[in-house]
């Protein structure tokens, strides 16, 4: 059984260097551990998805290629986190569970590493 997410969950991507953190903005009024409860939406760049450091994706644009040196993150996130809840909805929108990941169009795997509340699970 997984945990709900909610802001401030600590995020990991497999081509970036450093943790990163979710930013869930206010605007469904659902909390959990007085936190904004996050979706399976919350994948924007750079409104819910901040840089992981650098990124050592060699087809990331930001990848100097010529001295094979990581450049700064820049996540590009076409779809949303899957799977999600199959159970709970935070306005019309699953909830999102710390099971799911993201996949960045660069190669990356985004996944939670700590989802920011631990006591309210699925």
């Amino acid at each position: 059984m997984g945990c709900y997410v909610c802001n401030g969950a600590t995020l990991m991507c497999t081509m970036g260097i450093a943790p990163s953190s979710l930013m869930v903005l206010p605007l469904k009024k659902v909390l959990t551990c007085n936190m904004p409860m996050a979706t399976i939406m919350d994948n924007k760049f750079p409104v819910n998805i901040i840089p992981f450091g650098l990124c050592t994706s060699p087809i990331c644009p930001t990848f100097n290629k010529v001295l094979g040196i990581p450049g700064p993150c820049m996540p590009a996130i076409p779809a949303p986190w899957m799977p999600g809840s199959p159970k709970v909805m935070v306005g019309n929108e699953p909830a999102l569970t710390d099971t799911s990941k993201l996949q960045c169009i660069y190669g990356g795997s985004i996944s939670i590493v700590m989802p920011g509340e631990l006591t309210v699970q699925q």
